[in-house]
């Protein structure tokens, strides 16, 4: 009788993953600061008939929507255990955060588009003084919070870098809205105003269209685009002892946190603990380090996943 082996390497080590306290200590801060902001900005957009100012607020509002809900995102995915019913617990709740986030900028960004072609068709006077001295606050608000979620994981974490984006085209919002106060100020093109907002909307809408298009790949069960499954096939069927590798998926829990399951067809004689070493040590290259291995003989023909079809090719 074939003899299976379920291995899972990691599970301790990758289930006490957590993100960074830095991470939720930046997108507390910056919630803070943005949602106090958002107010003086609405308020001045709205006295000086500026829509770059308006729509940087509306884009501020949802830089405060976004960074408190990647903060909650982050408490819960971190505090919250695994039970019987969510066995890898509420980790994907960050991912959920990640795409309501992208979805928002793209609405925020069309809006924007349309209300400023209703500008442009019928011009809107702008009180440029007031604008100027309120987006040029915005700007160093911006970058102070910019500054705070750089030393979060932005990079590693699609939450916290979504927030990132959020306020880098909110930053971007600020300097339209300088250069277009500007403008007016000194040559009375009122049409700049408008303008801006479409320049940024540009910008703001590919930034929602990354984050939106990564979080549903990783809802997806996607592979990584940073790894190459091929190679990794390639690598784990070159140890001695194994003949294949088949029924091969690999998926991202949450930011950081990656998951593999494979089946091996190993020689009857192969000293299975050591082979399950050595795939480790290849998987730990990739960050793999939460695994589900399955080892079946060369004579094993029974398995009810994908075994059946493809037992053979691997063997070759």
């Amino acid at each position: 009788m074939a003899v299976h082996e379920d291995h899972h390497h990691g599970m301790t080590q990758s289930h006490a993953h957590h993100p960074n306290s830095a991470n939720q200590k930046a997108l507390f801060i910056s919630f803070l600061i943005i949602t106090g902001f958002l107010f003086v900005e609405a308020i001045g957009g709205w006295m000086s008939h500026s829509l770059a100012l308006l729509s940087d607020a509306g884009h501020m509002l949802s830089d405060a929507v976004s960074l408190g809900l990647s903060f909650i995102a982050i408490l819960v995915g971190t505090k919250v255990s695994v039970n019987n019913r969510k066995t890898f617990g509420y980790k994907r709740f960050e991912i959920l955060a990640a795409l309501f986030n992208g979805v928002l900028l793209l609405v925020i960004s069309v809006w924007i588009i349309i209300e400023a072609i209703s500008r442009i068709t019928a011009p809107v006077s702008v009180a440029s003084g007031e604008m100027l001295v309120i987006a040029a606050i915005g700007l160093i608000v911006n970058i102070v919070v910019a500054w705070i979620l750089i030393h979060g994981e932005k990079e590693d974490n699609l939450n916290v870098k979504s927030a990132f984006l959020h306020v880098i085209g909110d930053l971007l919002g600020s300097v339209g809205a300088i250069v277009a106060s500007l403008l007016i100020l000194f040559f009375g093109w009122e049409i700049a105003d408008p303008i801006a907002s479409m320049v940024v909307s540009v910008i703001i809408f590919k930034s929602g269209w990354g984050v939106t298009k990564a979080s549903i790949n990783i809802l997806m069960e996607a592979k990584p685009d940073n790894l190459d499954l091929d190679e990794i096939r390639n690598r784990i069927k070159h140890l001695d002892g194994i003949h294949g590798i088949h029924d091969l998926h690999v998926w991202t829990i949450t930011s950081g946190f990656l998951s593999l399951s494979c089946h091996l067809t190993v020689d009857d004689h192969v000293n299975r603990d050591e082979m399950l070493r050595e795939v480790e040590e290849v998987l730990s290259d990739y960050h793999l380090e939460h695994s589900t291995i399955q080892i079946e003989s060369m004579h094993f023909s029974s398995c009810r996943s994908d075994c059946a079809h493809q037992h053979h090719l691997n063997a070759q």
